[in-house]
């Protein structure tokens, strides 16, 4: 689950970490206010999205010629850029090329940067352990600096139980080449970074970019989390901050019926149990020539409800040309989802090729009761034959 960069910085600032001031508008009168409070001094106007690149976006349409993120020193920009920003679209690399919708907006009292740098911590599986990981070449082109300078990355590795030790954070701290205070300063920072992404189950926490001013603060300029769905049970206050309008409608309703899906762009739509399968699913479609709209995993033991939910998300999709329904009959037995795919069919209504692959338990009753169901379903052998059925029966629908 993602949250908005204020959420994020809200939550390195309640275990001390140094941010700077900001507000939350939804209006232009809102961000005027905003900036009138911080007594018309500069400000940064920050569109509040779920994706990356917002400085290097775009508004769709607004012929702007400023991204999500906006360095104002006027009452007057203010209110234009924020009418901008709240009426348009925002595209970035990681919108799509529909762009997100900007709801929100961040009025931040600008700093006046000396020198930018990247803090960040994910799970390093190769290790097993939490990497704390910094660079002196934080901002915009981070992505950049890993691709092709990985030595300027510095990591650390944190233990889950006792989190970053203080000397691992002054040790960063000196690497990064910060001087007198600055070091006290940012080992508070990295240890505010490091207590979130391990007591609220983060799967990436980062703070991009952690500036210095050239008054010789440290601050959390920006930052970003994601946190472990799985986890969310554990954490209310977290799963408080989800913001729905960010996210996937389709997303949305299968995960309130105990589905895993993830919308794609192409143009078969897949229903599968079990997320190997799933990913195996997708590979053999696209080896035989055809794209994935969807990856959907209905699980070991998905219910006629939960399979005819599945069915109405998958046909929701104008792009879905046809759909590859491939069922591996273990704690299911194959007969038992054969039932349920015919009652789900009948009660959707298909409008594209639908095909089936089942094996397992009980597979031949399952086959049996497709093939006597009189409908217009296509049956196959295996997942080679499956894949191409339906990549043939999707050419056929463009």
């Amino acid at each position: 689950m993602k949250i908005h960069e204020y959420q994020a910085k809200e939550l390195l600032a309640a275990e001390g970490a140094a941010v700077p001031p900001g507000k939350v508008v939804k209006s232009v009168e809102e961000a005027l206010a905003a900036f009138d409070s911080f007594g018309g001094s500069a400000v940064v106007l920050k569109a509040q999205v779920h994706a990356g690149g917002r400085g290097k976006g775009t508004f769709i349409g607004s012929g702007a010629d400023f991204g999500g993120v906006k360095y104002l020193t006027s009452r007057e920009k203010v209110g234009s850029v924020a009418k901008t920003m709240l009426a348009f679209p925002l595209q970035t690399k990681q919108t799509g090329p529909e762009g997100q919708k900007v709801s929100t907006l961040l009025v931040q009292k600008a700093a006046d940067i000396a020198k930018e740098y990247y803090l960040g911590m994910v799970l390093d599986r190769a290790s097993g352990l939490p990497v704390m990981m910094a660079s002196s070449e934080g901002g915009v082109d981070i992505e950049e600096v890993a691709a092709h300078s990985p030595e300027k990355i510095l990591k650390e590795p944190v233990s889950p139980e006792l989190g970053l030790a203080p000397f691992q954070a002054r040790k960063l701290a000196f690497e990064l080449g910060f001087k007198g205070d600055q070091v006290t300063q940012a080992e508070g920072i990295m240890r505010a970074l490091s207590k979130v992404f391990l007591a609220k189950d983060c799967s990436i926490a980062e703070i991009n970019p952690l500036v210095v001013t050239k008054e010789g603060c440290v601050e959390a300029l920006d930052a970003k989390m994601v946190f472990d769905e799985n986890a969310l049970f554990r954490h209310p206050e977290i799963a408080e901050l989800r913001d729905e309008t960010e996210e996937d409608p389709a997303e949305l309703r299968a995960a309130r019926s105990g589905l895993s899906f993830v919308r794609m762009d192409g143009s078969i739509g897949c229903l599968v149990n079990g997320a190997g399968l799933a990913m195996s699913t997708m590979d053999i479609i696209k080896y035989h020539g055809g794209e994935p709209a969807n990856f959907l995993d209905v699980g070991g033991g998905a219910s006629k409800d939960q399979v005819t939910e599945a069915f109405r998300i998958l046909l929701s999709d104008s792009r879905v040309k046809a759909v590859l329904v491939n069922i591996f009959g273990g704690i299911m037995k194959c007969d038992t989802i054969a039932q349920a795919i015919l009652a789900a069919f009948k009660e959707v209504g298909f409008h594209v090729p639908l095909v089936v692959r089942l094996e397992g338990t009980n597979v031949e009753a399952g086959r049996n009761l497709l093939a006597d169901s009189g409908l217009d379903i296509v049956t196959a052998s295996g997942m080679a034959d499956a894949a191409q059925k339906v990549v043939d029966a999707a050419r056929k629908k463009n």
